[in-house]
């Protein structure tokens, strides 16, 4: 099994220490930074979300693996050149007002992260306006959108209205997510795509960005 093989592997299983000693293994070995980072950890992490999809991964073993990315990205850092570190776009990340819920937001921008995409998190209790704002500051590709209650759904058309009548909606793909949101709603409220979890966020970011 080659290097970036052994790297993919040990990143699935979670297992932090194993995966930092594999890619330091691999830098001495004469591999590229960017190669060991597309083709060893991003590779693994598409995987585990695949996985996260299937139904043969959870949540716990997700988050173990995306610590072990992450850890291991900080020792290529250094390496990568100019652009390497983020191979894909910029994303905006929320969950919209009145709602508090963080976690399933966190697994997307671990998700997001580990693909390559560089993202803005603006936390929970999100404002349409602070949405726009974000939007004019940041000049993202995509922005997610997330709201895990029933009675905090609306807000996610208000954001998105918000968005539209700012005169931002051109060239920027919206997804949204969340427990009580399907495909239906996603297509109601105007939303570009609907992930269900944060494998196929991840997924859909990748392929909207292509």
């Amino acid at each position: 099994m080659s290097d970036l093989q052994n790297i993919t592997q040990t990143l699935i299983s979670g297992d932090g220490a194993a995966l930092r000693g594999l890619v330091e293994e691999a830098l001495g070995a004469g591999v590229s930074a960017g190669e060991i980072l597309q083709d060893g950890l991003i590779a693994g992490m598409d995987i585990v979300g695949e996985r996260m999809e299937s139904g043969e991964m959870f949540i716990p073993e997700v988050l173990m693996a995306a610590q072990a990315m992450g850890e291991s990205v900080e020792i290529l850092k250094p390496l990568l050149a100019e652009g390497e570190s983020s191979t894909a776009g910029k994303v905006i990340l929320g969950t919209v007002k009145g709602d508090l819920h963080d976690i399933g937001k966190n697994l997307v921008v671990m998700m997001m992260e580990s693909a390559g995409f560089d993202v803005i998190d603006l936390g929970v209790d999100v404002d349409p306006e602070k949405f726009v704002e974000a939007i004019k500051e940041n000049k993202p590709d995509i922005v997610g959108i997330s709201a895990l209650l029933t009675t905090t759904m609306p807000m996610m058309k208000k954001s998105i209205d918000s968005i539209e009548e700012s005169g931002l909606r051109n060239n920027l793909k919206i997804i949204v997510g969340g427990a009580p949101v399907n495909q239906a709603f996603a297509d109601e409220i105007g939303a570009d795509g609907y992930a269900p979890d944060a494998g196929a966020a991840s997924k859909m970011a990748k392929a909207m960005y292509a």
